[in-house]
């Protein structure tokens, strides 16, 4: 990009045209615009961009009356710093004048000032108006959610949804899983109050720690010589559940980025085999580039995991892991572009994929064996209504009921809530295959 790439405000604005009007991940798209950010500003430009997007249709809906006319597509960048403008105002620390001001400037280096009278007149007047200014919206755009997904969430869980909305539109806690490998938990926070890190153990999952403050992952104690790994604490607990034991086959489907595959690793480190199987080229090397910074094996293969007949070797597994693909509902906090990609029409086909996927798998578990589902979806849809299809349909599969503090029970499964500064929204399943 050019210099006017250099503003943090005008880089979110262009990545967010990116996402929003042409359909890009944010994941994907977010590092590109900032490549020609000074180190000290990328961290508030990621703070537009994930913020923004967090509270787009609360703003959106607030916002669109203040336009006398849509925008142009070619003049979406300006409607996109209007968004930003008022994610600063509103939910930031960031000085009134400053949030206004900064924005209006980025107009300026758009060569479009024409938009600066309008861009700050809607901004000052949503400044006068402070909460008033979304009074009188939608319950759905009042929640920050599109339509069906807020009916859907309200009608699945009309106890918890507010609970749920109001976690899903706060900063994620930046979470550690301490590779036992290496260090204690204990001994691990030891080392981080030795450079005045804040930290706390997290409250289920035994390796885990959640930081005060997000910090970037080079500097963490030994962090590229694999003691630790970034990972939320709701994915850490998969461990716990496959019960692994030394000598085991293990597979790991649908693994990457591979964080589940290093977990099993560390807590079991005398398996036979793991074997992760991942579809897509470009994840593939993420799970490589994980295990190699972990100095861990595991045989990494790149395939559907559902077509067995072109990875299988026919040597059954012990253990199962099937991180299923879903919604990402449970966590949309970390990737908020999900509200506006996926649709309800989605939510069908992914249950299907999922059921397809645990036909394709069962056969290659040993009888006696485990297989745990996981999605961090929190639609009953992909979770227990899959499970409960596909035990009713397979004589030897039963649901072996999950004991734990964590989420909720679910007939034997466990729903997991996200939480404000706790965990992610995640659902697990053990199935046992009889012997």
């Amino acid at each position: 990009m050019n210099k006017k790439g250099r503003c943090p405000r005008l880089a979110a604005a262009h990545c967010l045209v990116s996402v929003v009007a042409e359909g890009n991940s944010l994941s994907r798209v977010v590092g590109l615009f900032e490549k020609d950010l000074p180190a000290e500003q990328r961290s508030l430009y990621r703070e537009l961009c994930y913020g923004t997007l967090r509270q787009f249709w609360r703003l959106d809906a607030a916002l669109t009356p203040s336009f006398k006319k849509p925008l142009k597509n070619k003049d979406l960048d300006i409607k996109m710093l209007v968004m930003i403008g008022a994610y600063q105002l509103f939910y930031t620390r960031i000085p009134p004048h400053a949030s206004i001001n900064s924005v209006v400037d980025a107009c300026k280096a758009l060569k479009k000032n024409w938009a600066t009278g309008m861009v700050n007149a809607i901004l000052r007047n949503a400044q006068r108006q402070g909460d008033a200014f979304f009074e009188g919206l939608a319950p759905a755009a009042q929640s920050g959610f599109p339509e069906w997904l807020f009916d859907a969430i309200s009608q699945a869980w009309p106890t918890e949804a507010n609970a749920i909305f109001d976690a899903s539109n706060s900063h994620p806690p930046f979470c550690l899983r301490v590779n036992r490998l290496h260090h204690s938990r204990d001994h691990y926070l030891d080392l981080l109050a030795e450079q005045q890190i804040e930290a706390n153990a997290c409250d289920f999952a035994k390796q885990g720690i959640r930081l005060e403050h997000a910090i970037p992952a080079f500097q963490l104690p030994g962090f590229e010589s694999g003691w630790v790994s970034v990972q939320d604490e709701a994915a850490q607990l998969c461990c716990e559940l496959l019960d692994l034991q030394a000598g085991q086959r293990v597979l790991d489907a649908c693994a990457a980025p591979g964080g589940k595959t290093g977990a099993i690793l560390e807590s079991q480190s005398d398996l036979s085999e793991l074997i992760a199987i991942e579809l897509e080229p470009r994840r593939l090397e993420r799970i490589e580039e994980n295990l190699e910074r972990l100095q861990l094996h595991a045989s990494v293969i790149c395939a559907d995991a559902a077509d067995t007949e072109s990875w299988w070797d026919g040597g059954a597994f012990d253990r199962i892991l099937l991180d299923a693909p879903c919604s990402a509902t449970g966590v949309i906090r970390r990737n908020p572009d999900i509200r506006l990609h996926r649709k309800a029409d989605d939510i069908a086909e992914l249950s299907k994929l999922q059921l397809r996927l645990l036909n394709s798998l069962w056969p290659t578990l040993k009888p006696g064996g485990l297989l745990v589902y996981a999605t961090c979806s929190i639609l009953p849809q992909e979770n227990e209504a899959v499970v409960q299809a596909f035990t009713e349909q397979t004589e030897d599969a039963s649901v072996q009921t999950i004991q734990a503090e964590f989420g909720t029970d679910r007939t034997g499964t466990r729903q997991l809530f996200p939480q404000i500064e706790g965990h992610d929204g995640f659902f697990y399943a053990v199935l046992k295959k009889s012997a």
